[in-house]
């Protein structure tokens, strides 16, 4: 029922751009932060930072979960019901139970966020999940919602944030 209420392409990995510049070293750096909980990818528009992780995750096995982050996402109602979608294109039936309760009530996310992070403690593979654009969101909840997420998260999950400035 939720994918109705969405914007698929805003979930959906880009593609990867045909005779874009090939960065093997920035690869190896990314290859090599898969060991460790965040990597964070932060640089000036123009970049190619979303084509960089672009190419990295296809040459990557594992699933990867793609959120492209606009300003409507600063609203932490409408930015879990999207990171949940996101994770949905890995295990369909993951934060189902969330999106229910945020559809009768305004929680914090924090509080939602325990909940998810115990379904992901049961997902069985390794997974990657991008948050495309980070720098857009203007809203401390959200912020303090993704600090505990990395302060939480199982092993099994990395965690993706492409930026133009470090977020808090």
């Amino acid at each position: 029922f939720m994918l109705k209420q969405i914007l698929a392409t805003k979930i959906y990995i880009p593609a990867p751009r045909p005779n874009s510049v090939l960065r093997p070293r920035l690869i190896d750096r990314l290859n090599a932060g898969l060991h460790g909980k965040v990597t964070l990818v932060s640089a000036p528009a123009g970049f190619g930072k979303t084509t960089l992780v672009t190419e990295w995750i296809t040459a990557v096995d594992r699933p990867t979960a793609w959120l492209s982050l606009d300003e409507d996402d600063s609203n932490p109602v409408r930015f879990l019901r999207y990171f949940i979608a996101a994770l949905q294109t890995i295990s369909p039936e993951i934060g189902t139970n969330i999106l229910n309760v945020l559809e009768s009530s305004q929680p914090s996310i924090t509080s939602l966020l325990i909940p998810l992070l115990n379904e992901f403690a049961t997902m069985p593979q390794e997974m990657i999940l991008v948050l495309d654009d980070y720098h857009i969101l203007d809203n401390t909840e959200i912020d303090d919602a993704l600090t505990f997420l990395i302060d939480n998260q199982p092993s099994h999950m990395h965690l993706v944030i492409n930026t133009r400035e470090d977020p808090q």
